[in-house]
């Protein structure tokens, strides 16, 4: 077997330093080798400087890809801060759909060597890595979850994570992450027309977290922006901001304004599955 960890980064590699917590080079290496199954080969990519999570996002994801494709035969374990493990779940989740890869994500909220979570957390990815179904996964608290819904739920508890069930992802031919201009955006009490007008001119996509089941406020104002956003070309994509349900037009009289704008329905998706599924579409 030959493994391939892609080492990103993250309070799994960290220790004590003069300031707080800090990446410690060769660490997390050196704990995957001590695991490594007789016989196996391993293959490390780790970047350098080492990322904060807060910095990942679509250069990386291209990156993690091109590693995992020059890697062929490998199974991969790539760890990566929790902060924005959700959104690289989702990416390399839909990115390699129908690839056959085995991909497990491994982060931890305590670093190897300080009798928290690390060593439990590796041990189950490097499990997982060898005897999971094809697939992305994370493994993290005890558990092995789908990474195309995680949703982060805690953020300091060992189970940090939910992973909410999603629609299946469809192959898409070399799929990278391009220069879309995509954000998510919140609805909330007051929301003044002009800061939703404002965000939707600099954005070629957008995932719209709306109320409960697709509702929104009944203010025409912030309906027309919504529409001659949709109607100029704008990709909006709205979700709940509820984490289990999903939306279901047509529930609420509440909902009839919204979804006349032309806004797209994401059902079940969570927002940063949306985002991914926005920006590779924006991206083909």
């Amino acid at each position: 077997m030959t493994l391939l960890l892609i080492h990103s980064g993250g309070t799994i590699g960290m220790g004590p330093g003069p300031e707080g917590l800090m990446p410690v080079p060769g660490k997390l290496e050196a704990a995957v080798a001590a695991r490594l199954a007789p016989g196996g080969r391993l293959e490390t990519h780790a970047f350098d400087p080492l990322l904060d999570s807060a910095d990942v996002g679509p250069a990386h994801w291209n990156l993690f890809l091109d590693l995992i494709a020059a890697h062929p035969g490998a199974d991969v374990i790539l760890t990566h801060g929790t902060d924005t493990m959700a959104f690289t779940g989702a990416a390399l989740s839909q990115a390699l759909a129908g690839s056959g890869r085995r991909v497990v994500l491994c982060g931890s909220m305590q670093p190897l060597g300080m009798g928290g979570d690390g060593e439990a957390n590796l041990d189950l990815a490097l499990q997982a890595a060898r005897e999971a179904d094809p697939g992305v996964w994370l493994a993290f608290a005890g558990r092995l979850l789908p990474a195309d819904g995680l949703v982060k739920t805690d953020s300091h508890a060992a189970g940090a994570f939910t992973a909410v069930p999603q629609p299946p992802a469809w192959p898409r031919a070399n799929p990278r992450f391009g220069a879309a201009r995509v954000a998510v955006l919140t609805l909330s009490p007051g929301l003044p027309v002009g800061a939703l007008r404002a965000m939707l001119a600099e954005l070629d996509g957008a995932v719209l977290r709306v109320f409960g089941a697709g509702t929104m406020m009944a203010e025409p104002a912030l309906l027309q922006v919504l529409a001659e956003a949709v109607q100029r070309g704008t990709r909006i994509r709205a979700v709940s901001q509820c984490l289990q349900g999903g939306l279901e037009p047509g529930a609420y009289a509440a909902g009839a304004g919204l979804w006349a704008t032309g806004v797209a329905n994401g059902g079940l998706e969570t927002a940063e599955a949306a985002l991914i599924r926005l920006w590779l579409d924006l991206s083909a």
